[in-house]
């Protein structure tokens, strides 16, 4: 495969990410195959592996499969969402980070992570406070970089600025979702990323499984992932918008996935896109297409069917923020609304 520079840190990485959520108990609880399909990528040539201390024990089962080979890769982890019932093991605070970072360390098998990243805005949490902590686990070494994921735009450029006026490390990577169905951050994510230097490890390019080939109009769409509550699976939006994509991918000789992969990889301001194989097999359809490029004239028509900056639905799990989810914060009270 061909290495990217990882925004401008210095650090090269293939354009296929290894994203380990569904090696364990997430998705495919055997272990042993967890480890193998690690051992698979890195033998295809993949030396960038993503994964989050939520994903049940999935930073266990990455960090048995790199025994021996540490070195080779690139490691990239995530902290933030709930890790158990305690109300401070979760979030961007201090207390919490250094924590945090420790049980990744062991979970991992390892004393350094290449890329530490805030899965998720805290808003309870000032962001110096943030990155105050990330930046003393850089200067102890037990982070080789900082980096972020679903961050607004504005809260990438806030973030900069904070960490220009305090010196403190400034964060190197984004982690958005973007696939042909999602390209709202065509707008304003890439370009702000591509303005400050910052490496961009997209997920979901397969709109978590929806461009895979596999679900189509007119079917039940009810195996493994149109089963666990993603509605996305069954808009009729998305779906007649596939049946678009399934006939040009015909008609140009590509597999659905290897398109909307080699789709991912076009824009110039991502760095990787992460892939997510819960099987081998999943595994090794995905890398048969990593040689594949678009022309222009296949990337004019994807935009005919998804205009830029333009998303058809939205994927159940993209994060929108609390103004959006929380009533409260979006309406004024009662007696404010009701005076005069």
């Amino acid at each position: 495969m061909q290495y990217r520079t990882l925004g401008r840190t210095g650090i090269k990485v293939t354009p296929y990410a290894l994203g380990a959520m569904m090696l364990g108990s997430y998705g495919n609880p055997d272990r042993q195959e967890g480890i193998r399909i690690i051992h698979r990528a890195l033998d295809a040539g993949i030396n960038f592996v993503d994964t989050a201390d939520r994903y049940g024990d999935s930073e266990e089962v990455v960090g048995e499969a790199l025994r021996g080979r540490r070195d080779q890769v690139v490691l990239a982890t995530k902290f933030y969402g709930p890790v158990d019932d305690d109300i401070n093991h979760r979030g961007a605070s201090r207390r919490w980070i250094m924590d945090a970072v420790e049980r990744s360390l062991r979970n991992l098998g390892t004393d350094y992570i290449d890329l530490y990243q805030l899965h998720r805005p805290d808003p309870d949490t000032d962001i110096e406070e943030t990155l105050s902590a990330l930046t003393d686990l850089v200067r102890q070494g037990k982070v080789r970089a900082i980096g972020t994921s679903s961050m607004r735009g504005s809260e990438i450029v806030e973030a900069q600025w904070v960490s220009e006026r305090r010196g403190f490390e400034r964060f190197r990577t984004e982690q958005p979702n973007y696939s042909i169905l999602d390209r709202e951050i065509e707008r304003e994510i890439l370009p702000v990323a591509q303005r400050y230097g910052m490496g961009t490890l997209v997920y979901s390019p397969l709109a978590g499984g929806a461009l895979s080939g596999k679900y189509r109009a007119g079917q039940s769409n009810d195996n493994f992932r149109a089963g666990t509550g993603m509605q996305h699976f069954r808009d009729e939006r998305r779906l007649a918008t596939i049946e678009q994509l399934v006939a040009l991918a015909d008609e140009v000789g590509l597999p659905l996935s290897h398109l909307a992969m080699a789709f991912t990889l076009a824009h110039p301001g991502v760095t990787s896109a992460i892939i997510g194989p819960r099987t081998m097999e999943q595994l090794e359809s995905t890398l048969a297409g990593a040689e594949v490029a678009l022309s222009d004239e296949v990337l004019d028509r994807i935009d005919a069917i998804v205009a830029p900056g333009e998303s058809v639905g939205e994927m159940d799990m993209v994060y929108r923020g609390p103004e959006v989810g929380d009533a409260a914060l979006r309406r004024r009270p009662v007696s404010e609304r009701m005076a005069g």
